[in-house]
């Protein structure tokens, strides 16, 4: 892994947040590929409940001051940066007022979903992609962490497409066990096609379950991780059926099994 550069991009990660499956594999996996001398960009959504003091973060004015186009509204993008201790890894957040200040994650006090989730979504994805170019930072892999980044390789081959510095990126997704029901929203697929991607390219979000935001996921990525042992089977042959490189469970559990795995699979 000496000098490879990798993008993880995930909602969660500790020790910013509790630790939950996925900010612990956000932070260990990063850790394992820094400590095989690969080099590490970490982003995650700077929300309220993140203490900026204690964990030192502060903004980064060379990056912030862009507005992104999210469903024909200009939103500002802010970006902050902190240094996980000890570890020499930077983790940069996305943030915006009205986005990311509530004091909670991806759902309020009661468990339900966000309502603007797919908004938050889209600004994220963008917001990260526009932030990694502005700092002309070429990854050489791109892991993405659980259903909130989903939207990631559609807009890497579609709306980014052009855009050189992703060109010999690859993608790999983890996936883990469906934590939602429902849909994230009922026009969820109106506010990407407002980007210009091609209808044929969004069906699923017609429907935006877990079950289609992961298939979306896995017709656009190059490799994938199960990060849990109660993956649906239909997501399970979905990947199956593409016939590109997965990781089960229980490898992950090996020492430095995502370093041998991108050896094997994406270098």
């Amino acid at each position: 892994m000496k000098d490879k550069r990798v993008l993880i991009i995930s909602p969660e990660v500790v020790p910013y947040l509790p630790q939950t499956d996925q900010a612990i594999n956000s932070f260990k996996i990063p850790k394992s590929i820094n400590d095989n001398g690969g080099q590490i960009r970490i982003f995650m959504p700077r929300y309220g409940l993140i203490n900026e003091r204690r964990h030192q973060l502060h903004e980064v004015i060379r990056l912030s001051g862009m507005n992104l186009v999210i469903n024909d509204m200009d939103t500002p993008l802010i970006i902050k940066v902190a240094s996980i201790p000890k570890e020499r890894i930077q983790v940069y957040f996305i943030d915006n007022e009205d986005y990311f200040k509530r004091r909670a994650i991806l759902r309020d006090k009661n468990g339900k979903l966000f309502a603007d989730n797919d908004e938050r979504m889209i600004f994220f994805t963008k917001g990260v992609i526009e932030t990694v170019k502005k700092l002309n930072w070429a990854p050489d892999i791109i892991h993405l962490q659980g259903w909130f980044t989903s939207l990631f390789p559609l807009y890497l081959k579609t709306y980014f497409k052009d855009d050189g510095i992703f060109h010999d990126s690859k993608i790999i997704s983890s996936i883990y066990a469906k934590d939602f029901n429902g849909v994230i929203s009922k026009s969820f697929k109106k506010k990407v096609a407002f980007d210009d991607i091609e209808e044929n390219q969004i069906l699923d979000l017609k429907n935006a379950n877990y079950l289609n935001l992961t298939k979306l996921t896995i017709e656009h990525s190059d490799a994938f991780v199960f990060h849990s042992q109660n993956i649906d089977k239909e997501i399970i042959e979905e990947v199956k059926k593409t016939k590109k490189p997965y990781m089960l469970y229980h490898q992950t559990q090996e020492s430095n099994s995502y370093v041998a795995f991108y050896k094997k699979n994406l270098i």
